[in-house]
């Protein structure tokens, strides 16, 4: 009995550890699956796990949402693992220079980006339970990272609703109320944005402290649990084509690995599940995309239910879809990852070392010129990403040149951004930069193009030579500060290219400095300064109590360079004092939200103003917009959406009579069908003769067929009318993103920017049909109506607020269109 002593002390210890660890129903006090939990009671629990199993369990908060509530990060493993947590972090990134002979395997689970998937949330709390408990063998050669909640204020929103329209009990009638939530649903953050569509982009506040973590750590395997519709079974890996030309075959083969361990649990237990359908592996800014450009095993999990499952609910044939049931599925996929991982160490640790030194892409060097905040603005979102970067030497780049679509050069200089593959992230760098992905199904989950020096507007050459850079320490393009601005000038001028000179505009609004733009170019003080520059004078600001104060201090916030003129006579253009420099107003704007506009754009619209414009917006919402006087207001701007049942007639007189006042109504995408018709304004639709069916197709070649008629989000060159106002900080072209075949004709007057006869995407897949329809379409244009004028924007800007090149045509459409 002696030798056995030890197993039974040790047994013990275990069981008297469990038994101090209280299961989630134990700690809520309800039975879990009965109830939706709110983020502080999940946030309550995980802490109660750290507190009773420290040894095991490390606990750190990682950030907060808009909303103030936490994001936290459970790290669990054995209690050896916990205490050398940091060395096995750092033997693990050590594998991304070669370096490493790490033991362990990484595992990290994410839970809830969508908010109302909310069933992901519960099942977090049974699985590190479990791992705690009846799992904890998978801990001796496993790191399991564990965050609950990626998305906590989208989750309380749609709990809070739901406990507040729930039948009691629960009714699984798909009909109740409890199965239909409202406009402001609970998918999305804060701001409405979509976090599972925002990783590469890290718009939001949310995105931008995970990474931080999670590069910290590069983990061997990564899933994102979600939701999906009532009626389909469980979707699990492997995904469906197309994949990315840089995912390895092992991270292939991995991921049929893990289908399979998933599938052999399923099967034990009757459940329907399916593999290598919809969930593809292109996009890159998904759960799954980018870790897997990362080294790792990315991998989306789909339950059936989302919003509208509830507690339970009917589905179409009959059965019953509970919580609990969408619970143990979630949980059982989960164990069954780390259950894999925990076989596979060593596998894990040799392949993700091999990924980090195989690189052979066709491009080394991705040069890239253009307006220093532009380049700047790149240059934060690679420092986020941990990708190195350097500055050229003075010379030509030769290669595939982004404007033309063909090879050709560039000239460099020691302000020339230079970003190559030759680096840990390399295999990022590739899928960010590459001017064209290149597609092995053209039938895609999401947009196919999104080349980064396209969305900022930058000059660039895709170079088959690694680029020598110089060995210069500076971060990004350096700003000098100009010191104190003189008290006897007449005037203060900037140019206007970029958000920054945007940011800086709004920021004088709001300290009621008075700004002037150039309708003309003109040169003063031996400098050229072309349509938009901004004016700052010392007559117009002269009751400003701190003007010279002020303007230097926002000056050097916004980094903006002004030149001090002793005149307003120019020595070419117009003169400060023409009706071609005018003054820019402080607007009062207003956002249409509610039915029947698109939840997505609103958010886009609303984070634009308030984090990234930093301009005062009033929210109108369709619930109260009849009782609503459109005269209090200067623009209305109608976001993407539904239009046709919420426009009435009496809605559409009222905008007319608005614009025809003075108003400035700026529609985008959908709300543009709104405008049209015999009592609309003048923009119409283009319409395409379809061609008669000649042959009848098999019913499952349709699918294949109608996708000639999609555009998936591809890139296309615009032309653009540098002299409007609207493209004030253009040139004579816009690399514009398209999402859809939406097509209007061309303006008699004010058409500024539009695809002509060659309608070809420069990057991304369109079909056959949809160039057609696109081609010789407006983009943006304005119409003037009465005393006032309609901005239509086809494409969208601000598109998920990564689209940097397009913001500047929005700021455009607030300030310069007068």
């Amino acid at each position: 009995m002696k030798k056995f002593l030890p197993v039974i002390t040790f047994l013990a210890s275990a069981i008297g550890l469990s038994q101090s660890i209280k299961s989630p129903s134990e700690f809520l006090g309800y039975e879990l699956g009965s109830e939706f939990s709110r983020h502080h009671q999940v946030v309550d629990y995980y802490y109660h796990l750290k507190e009773n199993a420290p040894e095991r369990v490390k606990l750190v908060e990682y950030g907060k949402t808009n909303e103030r509530r936490p994001l936290i990060l459970a790290y669990v493993s054995s209690a050896k693992n916990i205490a050398q947590l940091e060395s096995i972090r750092t033997e693990h990134l050590k594998n991304t220079l070669g370096k490493g002979s790490p033991t362990k395997a990484i595992v990290w689970l994410s839970y809830n980006v969508h908010g109302n998937e909310s069933v992901s949330t519960e099942a977090s709390m049974q699985t590190i339970y479990e791992l705690l408990t009846s799992k904890s063998s998978y801990l001796e050669n496993t790191v399991v990272i564990i965050d609950p909640c990626v998305n906590p204020d989208g989750r309380d929103r749609y709990v809070n609703w739901y406990n507040q329209f729930k039948n009691t009990p629960n009714n699984i009638d798909p009909n109740s109320k409890e199965h239909h939530e409202g406009w402001l649903n609970g998918r999305s953050n804060h701001y409405m944005f979509d976090l599972n569509r925002d990783w590469a982009w890290l718009t939001q506040v949310e995105s931008r402290q995970r990474i931080k973590i999670y590069n910290q750590w590069l983990p061997h395997i990564h899933v994102d649990f979600h939701e999906q519709g009532v009626n389909n079974p469980y979707y699990f890996a492997p995904a469906a084509e197309p994949f990315h030309e840089v995912v390895t075959n092992f991270q292939r083969e991995f991921q049929g690995t893990i289908g399979k361990n998933h599938a052999k649990y399923f099967d034990e237990n009757g459940w329907f599940y399916f593999t290598k359908e919809v969930f593809d592996l292109l996009y890159p800014s998904y759960g799954d995309t980018y870790p897997t450009y990362n080294g790792g095993i990315g991998m989306t999990y789909e339950q059936g239910g989302s919003g509208r499952a509830g507690l339970g609910v009917m589905t179409i044939i009959g059965d019953t879809l509970t919580l609990h049931d969408r619970i143990a599925h979630h949980l059982t996929t989960g164990l069954s990852t780390i259950e894999v991982a925990t076989m596979n160490t060593n596998k894990l640790n040799k392949e993700f070392k091999k990924f980090y030194q195989e690189k052979d892409y066709k491009y080394k060097s991705y040069i890239l010129n253009g307006q220093a905040d532009k380049i700047n603005a790149l240059t934060s979102l690679l420092q986020a990403h941990d990708i190195k970067y350097g500055w050229a030497q003075e010379g030509l780049a030769k290669g595939y040149h982004y404007g033309s679509g063909k090879l050709g050069t560039l000239k460099t200089t020691t302000n020339s951004l230079v970003v190559s593959t030759d680096q840990p992230k390399g295999t990022l760098v590739k899928v960010l930069m590459e001017p064209k992905t290149k597609l092995t199904d053209s039938l895609t989950y999401d947009i196919t193009a999104w080349s980064l020096p396209y969305a900022y507007g930058l000059q660039a050459i895709a170079s088959q030579s690694l680029v020598k850079t110089n060995p210069i320490g500076q971060d990004r393009i350096p700003h000098t500060s100009q010191g104190p601005l003189s008290k006897a000038a007449y005037a203060f001028v900037c140019d206007w290219a970029s958000m920054e000179d945007a940011r800086f505009l709004t920021a004088l609004l709001k300290d009621k400095i008075r700004v002037r733009f150039a309708q003309k170019p003109f040169s003063i003080e031996s400098k050229k300064f072309d349509r938009g520059s901004l004016i700052i004078t010392k007559g117009d600001n002269k009751n400003h109590k701190n003007f010279i104060e002020s303007l230097t201090r926002i000056a050097y916030e916004h980094k903006v360079d002004l030149t001090a003129s002793s005149t307003g006579f120019v020595d070419k253009g117009k003169d400060f004092g023409s009706s071609y420099v005018p003054l820019i107003s402080d607007y009062k704007i207003a956002i249409l939200s509610g039915e029947p506009t698109n939840t997505l754009q609103f958010g886009e619209i609303w984070h634009f103003f308030e984090q990234q414009l930093k301009y005062p917006v009033t929210i109108l919402d369709t619930e109260y917009y009849n009782h609503i006087s459109l005269s209090d207001y200067d623009i209305l701007i109608l976001p993407n959406g539904w239009y046709t049942e919420f426009m009435s007639e009496s809605k559409l007189s009222g905008l007319k009579d608005f614009v025809k006042n003075g108003g400035k109504l700026i529609a985008l995408q959908g709300a543009i069908k709104g405008l049209k018709g015999e009592n609309g304004f003048t923009i119409k639709e283009k319409k395409i003769k379809t061609d008669s069916l000649e042959n009848i197709l098999p019913y499952e070649e349709a699918e294949r067929e109608d996708i000639k008629n999609a555009i998936t989000g591809a890139i296309f060159k615009a032309k653009v009318d540098p002299t409007h106002p609207l493209a004030y900080g253009y040139g004579d072209h816009y690399f514009t993103l398209k999402l859809s075949t939406n097509a209007f004709e061309k303006l008699t007057t004010g058409t500024v920017a539009y695809l002509n006869g060659d309608s070809n995407p420069i990057s991304g897949f369109a079909g056959s049909k949809a160039k057609k329809k696109v081609a010789n379409t407006l983009i943006f244009g304005v119409e003037e109506y009465g005393n006032g004028q309609v901005v239509y924007m086809v494409d969208n800007p601000l598109f998920r607020g990564f689209w940097e090149n397009g913001k500047l045509f929005f700021v455009n459409a607030l300030f310069m269109v007068q």
